[in-house]
């Protein structure tokens, strides 16, 4: 069962170099999960939102490659705020955690890493429905 605690900050290799430092991400290695598509928002207008959705089986790792930006991970019993600012970072989402993105900085650039294809199917976009969804933890 999937809930908040199975989501993390995920530290990337980071090659130090006065000409530029350099970051890099194997699937599986430095992911749980094998890469299967790879999206990423820009020009995001200042106030704008964006996710707003949860998956049932997608996972996910968002990184802040520009600028940065807060995501907003509710399980349908908490919530978390976490602050994305670093390149050499990354979040780990699993599936059935609904996500929020906002506070994008001007000029800021969310990079998403995903197990899976785009699939429609996969995607709750009612909070209520994927509320209805969440399974029941022991003790609530």
């Amino acid at each position: 069962m999937y809930s908040l605690s199975n989501c993390r900050i995920i530290e990337l290799p980071k090659i130090t170099d006065p000409r530029g430092n350099l970051t890099f991400i194997e699937g599986v290695r430095h992911v749980p999960f094998d890469i299967k598509r790879v999206y990423y928002l820009y020009d995001v207008p200042g106030g704008a939102e964006r996710g707003g959705h949860g998956h049932k089986a997608l996972h996910q790792l968002i990184i802040a490659m520009s600028g940065s930006f807060d995501v907003v991970l509710d399980d349908g019993r908490e919530k978390h705020r976490i602050h994305l600012n670093r390149s050499y970072y990354g979040l780990y989402v699993c599936p059935m955690i609904w996500r929020e993105l906002d506070n994008f900085s001007s000029g800021s650039v969310c990079m998403v890493l995903a197990s899976n294809l785009y699939d429609e199917a996969d995607y709750y976009r009612e909070y209520d429905q994927f509320i209805q969804a969440v399974p029941m933890r022991e003790g609530a």
